[in-house]
């Protein structure tokens, strides 16, 4: 399934006929965006645990750029699907689904070849066994994310540190939750459509 849905997503991201490709975020344009990424826990009983996880994104910028100096960047909205999330942990490795319904993200707008950006999000993940073992296979994660997309003529490479946090918010008794340090990097366009 995971290898389908990255074929897909690959298909639609080059060849996208109602688009045409932007060389940057801009205002009303679409960000379409393949990524994975991967880290390891933080904390206390769970800093063991391993994640990994493979997914795509849909964006919108919806600003024009605003703010002063080097502030100065536009405001995108943006959804992402993650069909494979792996969290290797003490008593046994976790095989999960994610969905991020909501990621805030501000691209900056200068330099214009290489565009710095800072993110929040969160959504939810569920998965075939507890996360952490004894919890919940039900969880929540919040992130922030500091990184940078590489443009080319067309796409981009993305490259970013990101701190996510897996809790079940109390669903379950247990509820130690796990902090992870992640690099994610990514490759995709920002598009325009017609």
């Amino acid at each position: 399934m995971t290898r389908l849905f990255a074929g897909l997503f690959f298909v639609a991201l080059l060849s996208a006929p109602s688009s045409r490709a932007q060389a940057g975020p801009e205002s009303g344009g679409l960000d379409l965006e393949a990524w994975t990424g991967g880290g390891h826990g933080l904390n206390g009983s769970t800093a063991s645990s391993g994640v990994w996880n493979l997914g795509g994104r849909y964006g919108w910028v919806i600003t024009d750029p605003a703010g002063p100096g080097f502030l100065r960047g536009q405001f995108e909205y943006a959804v992402d699907v993650v069909p494979a999330f792996v969290v290797d942990q003490k008593l046994g490795t976790a095989y999960g689904f994610g969905l991020n319904p909501f990621a805030l993200k501000w691209n900056f707008t200068k330099p214009r070849k290489v565009v710095p950006y800072f993110e929040l999000g969160g959504g939810t993940l569920f998965t075939n066994i507890n996360v952490p073992p004894g919890t919940s296979r039900v969880n929540f994660t919040t992130s922030g994310a500091l990184g940078m997309h590489f443009l080319r003529s067309k796409y981009y490479w993305s490259a970013e540190l990101r701190f996510m946090h897996i809790s079940n918010a109390s669903l379950a008794n247990l509820n130690p939750g796990i902090n992870t340090l992640q690099l994610r990097v990514g490759f995709g366009r920002f598009t325009r459509a017609h």
